[in-house]
This record gives structure tokens, sequence and C-alpha cells, in this order.
């Protein structure tokens, strides 16, 4: 994921050298970087060490002087996987901590629930953990996805397969 959160931090460099405006979430010393993470959910071991990788990448950007002089800071809500609360953590991330863009926010439903608080405040998804084709569709300014959708590999793999193992009937097993 290193490489991932690498190109966000490019990104970011990016964005802040263009704004000439007063932007929710930079300021001269900072930019502010949000994250939904489970941390005591179904999958809160995961949402952890997600969470734990991202502060060691802002730990080392800041280390190197930032970006443009600007040092990240990253904040981070727990959804405990939870679309409901993942709204909420939306809200307060987006309207009260005023982040400057939303980083690796886990779960599909969680996401859906969220990027219309993000959207209405012009606040990009990036590199959400889901790949579900909703981080693409419809297709917005706002969201930059993390993987291929998990329709793409399976139309790619599947008939290959069932023409390797020579079987006729196939399915799908999905939450």
């Amino acid at each position: 994921m290193k490489l991932n959160l690498s190109l966000l931090f490019a990104t970011l460099a990016t964005a802040s050298t263009l704004c000439t405006a007063q932007q929710q979430g930079v300021s001269k010393t900072e930019i502010l970087v949000g994250t939904i993470q489970d941390l005591s959910g179904p999958i809160a071991a995961f949402g952890k060490s997600a969470r734990n990788g991202m502060q060691l990448r802002v730990d080392e950007i800041n280390e190197q002087g930032g970006i443009h002089g600007r040092k990240l800071k990253l904040l981070v809500e727990d959804s405990g996987y939870d679309p409901k609360r993942a709204v909420l953590a939306a809200q307060k991330l987006v309207n009260q901590d005023k982040i400057f863009i939303m980083a690796g926010h886990i779960g599909t439903a969680q996401n859906n629930a969220a990027m219309p608080v993000q959207f209405d405040k012009k606040i990009v998804n990036f590199m959400p953990v889901t790949a579900a084709r909703e981080m693409y569709e419809p297709l917005s300014k706002f969201k930059y996805a993390l993987f291929a959708t998990y329709f793409d590999p399976m139309r790619a793999s599947v008939s290959a397969l069932a023409k390797e193992k020579k079987v006729s009937k196939v399915c799908a097993i999905y939450q």
C-alpha cells in the first residue's frame, strides 16, 4: 500500500500548489487528511493495520519536510464497519474537522453512505478500500478508486477458467 499512499501524497502535493484561494483542510502549515476505518467492528484488525500504515507514511512524509512545507495530519474515525456510523464519521471529518481529502476509507456500504456528505463539500474520495463499481460509477471528479472493480476480474477470468476446467455451469458467491 506504500506505493498507493505515495500516489496520494503526490496528488496532495500537486493539489496544494494549485490552491490559490483558501481551500478547506489546507493551511500554510498543514494539510488535513481524513480516513474512516473499522477500528471496533468485524474487520477491526484490518482497519487498525490500515490506519497504522497510513500513519507511518504520514510520519515519513512529515519527517522529510511535508509537502511544500506543509505537514500532513491524519484524522481517523471509526465506523465499526457500519454505514450509519460512516455517515456520522464523514460528517465530522468534512464539516467539523474540515478535511481536505478522504483517503483509504474502508468498505463498500460505508463509502456509498459517506460519499454524498463528502461530495456536497467537494471533498475527494481517494483510493477507497473497496473494489465496488460505485467507486467509479457514475464518473465523478471526486472519485479516485484504488482497485479494478470486483466485476472486471471475474468477467475476465470465468470464461477462461470454465474452458480450462471444461465446466458448463458456473456460480458466484457474494455478500
